[in-house]
Order: C-alpha cells, then structure tokens, then sequence
C-alpha cells in the first residue's frame, strides 16, 4: 500500500502475565520474593526489553530503569523504527549503551515500558508474581510477532493481551485506512505449541479495532509451584488441597472476580 506521508497509524500491546507459587511459611515466603526479585531485575528485564526491540525492528534510542525495594522492577526504552543521524539524537538519550542501574530507555516512533509487582496472600499462603509490559509502535512496524518471545520469558500461568489500533493513515488517492494489516484474533500471532498448553478465550470489538485475549495454564505440575519442598514429601490429601487451592487463586485471576 503506497500511503501519502508518514504511516500515523499507532499499535499498542499490553501484556500481563501472573506466576503463582505455594510458599506456605514465612521463610518461604520471603525466599521466593528474593529468588524473583533477582530473577526479575531490571537488568534481566533491559534484556528481554531490548530483544523485543530487536524483533520489531526498532532501534533503541533511550533506556531507564530502577530496580526498587523491597523489591520490584521498571525498565522503560525509546524506540525508532528507521536508523537516525546521531547527531539529530537528543543527547540526553543514551541510545542504549553505557547506562546505568537508573536510567531510562526512549525511542523516537514508540515506546516499550514494563513494571513487576510481587504480592502474597497469607490466608491461602500463595504468592503471586506480576509483570505488566506494554509496547507502542506508530510506523509500519507491529508487536504482535513479539508474543511467544514474551510468553516464554516468564514462568506464565495466566496470561491476559490487549491489543488495538488508534488513528488512521492515507494513501496517495487520500482515502483513509485505519488498520494496515489482517487481524481476527491475537491467537493468529501466537504458535500452536503455546496455545496448545493454555484455555484461551477471545474478547473482540473488531468495528473499534480492539483484541482481548486471556490465557489459563491447562495443566499444574506441583512440583513447579512449591518452593524449596519435594512434592513427594507431602501426603496425597495435602497435595490435593495445595493443587486445588492454586487452581482457584488462578481460576479468580482469570475471571477478573472473587468466585470462592
């Protein structure tokens, strides 16, 4: 499609996953926020951030980040989807090079951000993990082949996508378009290997150009969600109560309300 101008089309990804564990003592408990913690850290966080980028196309212009305590994360970066004379860069951006613990990252037609939120519960004592990422293009270039990247960077158990598509761009014959690539669902971006190990369900409102898409982990294998125990030291029935208790903190999660 030959357009008239810049493509002023704007795409935005937000994605939000959730990882549960079962850490019933205080000890436990504090292990697994320190075990996240330094899993998630802002720099890990930059990495994941920057191989985004790179999927995309899109060059770094500006990186930020701050790791916070007692714990959590937040890393941001500038984006640019074509190369630009360095001398044009503002010189407050770092282009993504030589920054520190502190810093922030910029690009010149998007923007990636992501914030962690580690949280527990001692009534059902399971702890729960949260990363939001968003990502926002303008330009040609989309996020959406960036999914099964993101999926497989965390220990995902319920995964929820939003996608959409704001403004619109015109071709030479001025006519406007306000979608500039084929879409019915966010499922279409995902593999069939990622799918096949999640219930997933659809929220569409295609007349706005608006996707929802909630992913629930089909099968949990205790031994994943315990944190420094063996599952074969629990006795059967204590295993079924902590296998059912974080199936319905993940089922709750999933629904967006209290159900038990």
């Amino acid at each position: 499609m030959e357009l008239y101008g810049f493509n002023n089309l704007t795409k935005t990804l937000s994605f939000n996953i959730f990882d549960i564990c079962y850490a019933k003592t205080k000890r436990e408990h504090l292990d697994y926020i320190a075990y996240i913690d330094e899993q998630y850290n802002s720099e890990r966080l930059t990495a994941i951030l920057c191989k985004v980028s790179e999927l995309i196309g899109a060059k770094i212009l500006n990186i930020s980040k701050q790791d916070y305590e007692p714990q959590g994360a937040s890393v941001n970066l500038l984006l640019v989807e074509e190369p630009i004379d360095e001398k044009l860069v503002d010189k407050s951006c770092n282009m993504g090079k030589d920054f520190d613990k502190y810093l922030m990252g910029h690009l010149d037609k998007s923007h990636i951000t992501v914030h962690t939120y580690p949280e527990y519960n001692p009534a059902n004592n399971i702890s729960t993990f949260r990363v939001d990422i968003d990502v926002s293009t303008c330009g040609t270039i989309s996020p959406l082949s960036t999914l099964d990247f993101l999926i497989g960077s965390f220990d995902s158990d319920i995964i929820t996508i939003d996608y959409r598509v704001r403004g619109f761009t015109r071709d030479n014959e001025g006519k406007k378009h306000f979608l500039d690539h084929s879409i019915t669902s966010i499922q279409d971006y995902i593999s069939n290997d990622t799918l096949k190990i999640y219930d997933a369900i659809d929220v569409n409102v295609y007349q706005s150009n608006i996707f929802h898409t909630k992913m629930l982990i089909k099968d949990i294998n205790l031994q994943h969600y315990l944190f420094n125990t063996d599952v074969y030291e629990l006795d059967p029935k204590v295993r079924l109560e902590i296998t059912n208790s974080l199936r319905k903190e993940m089922i709750e999660i999933f629904s967006g309300r209290n159900i038990y």
